[in-house]
């Protein structure tokens, strides 16, 4: 499923509240070489998976994110391991940009959002 571009620019603009705590993970995520494809998960009902890092209860904001990787959706099965490659060449840089993971009234759907 596609986001269209109206949901995507009111998406986009929600998950700026969280930009700078998400750089932050993202950093030590990548300078501990954790993982080479970090992946938040924005959601706003229960999720199991990953590290939540953010309650939206406690911040002025509508989503909860967890912080996750590639090889924990791999392992979960989230991301057939049939579907790696195809995803590992979707992937934009985490230098550059956000992975989300995002569970909405939309679906379930990864989109990448800039680090700026």
């Amino acid at each position: 499923m596609q986001v269209s571009t109206e949901k995507f620019l009111v998406l986009q603009e929600e998950l700026k509240v969280y930009r700078n705590a998400l750089n932050k993970a993202l950093d030590i995520m990548l300078e501990q070489g954790i993982t080479e494809y970090p992946i938040f998960i924005a959601h706003q009902a229960t999720f199991h998976g990953g590290i939540p890092i953010i309650k939206r209860s406690e911040v002025k904001g509508n989503w909860n994110i967890n912080v996750s990787s590639l090889e924990e959706f791999i392992q979960k099965k989230i991301i057939s391991s049939r579907k790696v490659a195809s995803f590992k060449q979707s992937y934009r840089p985490a230098t550059d940009y956000i992975c989300f993971f995002v569970l909405s009234e939309l679906g379930a759907q990864f989109i990448f959002l800039p680090r700026v």
